[in-house]
């Protein structure tokens, strides 16, 4: 049967209202997207280089290849499982208070949610003056509190130090949005089951792994994705507090990406990294998918 001319002409209409929105797609995604590919393969070494002679893999090659990259890797890895669990930890207990029938319940679910709605820059800041080796607020805490005898610096002197500090500003910041998310998921166990397992007997411990945990199991999938996704990425909190340092020992992989293409004018191979992050991130966000697909939480 052929469409009928109001059934075209309301099509042709839906077209001139998609047009603009593919435009601006095409313009923010698609093309950074194929642009980056292509200098992924050529050697690039400035904005302004004329000569971009074909290399194919080989900045791939040379990424897989560069001992700093996989260093940035691992920095990057040990920062996300060991955030993302304190993350998960911490959303899941200040979950349970907000889903606790408290009076002022709203009262603390706009106190915990301030961390995450404050601009990067500003808790960046903020923490990074709290961790300061001269006049820092942690350092003075401590040693009036008798629990250090001098000033520490803790962004400065060891490197791994320093990665904990940056993880410990970025859980901070982010455990409001996963005890969010979380919550989302408490008030999804119907009440009945509670009831039921007080009945038989069962205690609040025993209640909380046989009906909390299995029942928040989507829930935690979902923010282990979004999170996975954010601290693979991570930039911004890093180049706030400590710029990289010390001895580029809280380099991520988005943060090293950045310096090798644009600090040391390698877009080339600065975009090969890009896509190899893209591609650890696709990896992740698949395995997490199909884990949520078995269990039945996603159609």
């Amino acid at each position: 049967m052929r469409p009928s001319r109001a059934g075209r002409g309301e099509a042709r209409f839906a077209f001139y209202l998609l047009l603009p929105a593919a435009f601006v797609v095409f313009g923010v995604v698609v093309y950074p997207v194929v642009r980056t590919l292509v200098t992924s393969v050529l050697d690039v070494d400035g904005p302004l280089d004329d000569s971009t002679p074909f290399v194919g893999v080989s900045n791939y090659v040379e990424a897989l290849g560069d001992p700093g990259f996989w260093r940035a890797v691992w920095q990057t890895s040990y920062f996300s499982v060991t955030s993302i669990f304190f993350e998960v930890v911490f959303g899941v207990g200040i979950a349970l208070l907000l889903n606790a029938p408290l009076r002022a319940r709203w009262l603390f679910r706009a106190i915990v949610i301030v961390p995450w709605a404050l601009p990067t820059i500003v808790s960046g800041a903020m923490w990074r003056y709290i961790f300061s080796g001269q006049y820092g607020a942690l350092n003075a805490v401590l040693t009036q509190l008798g629990l250090m005898d001098e000033y520490r610096s803790w962004l400065g002197s060891d490197p791994f130090l320093a990665l904990n500090m940056v993880m410990a500003a970025d859980v901070w910041k982010n455990t409001s949005l996963v005890a969010f998310l979380l919550l989302a998921g408490l008030q999804n166990i119907p009440s009945d089951l509670y009831e039921a397992a007080r009945i038989d007997g069962a205690g609040p411990i025993r209640s909380f792994f046989s009906i909390t945990v299995p029942m928040l199991v989507p829930s935690i999938v979902i923010v282990l994705v979004l999170r996975t996704i954010d601290t693979v990425r991570i930039f911004d909190i890093v180049y706030i507090v400590t710029g990289g340092g010390p001895a580029s020992g809280t380099q991520t992989v988005a943060f090293y990406t950045y310096v090798r293409a644009f600090s040391d004018q390698r877009l080339g191979y600065g975009s090969a990294l890009s896509y190899l992050v893209t591609a650890v991130v696709l990896v992740l966000s698949v395995v997490y998918l199909r884990t949520l697909r078995k269990r039945g939480a996603l159609l």
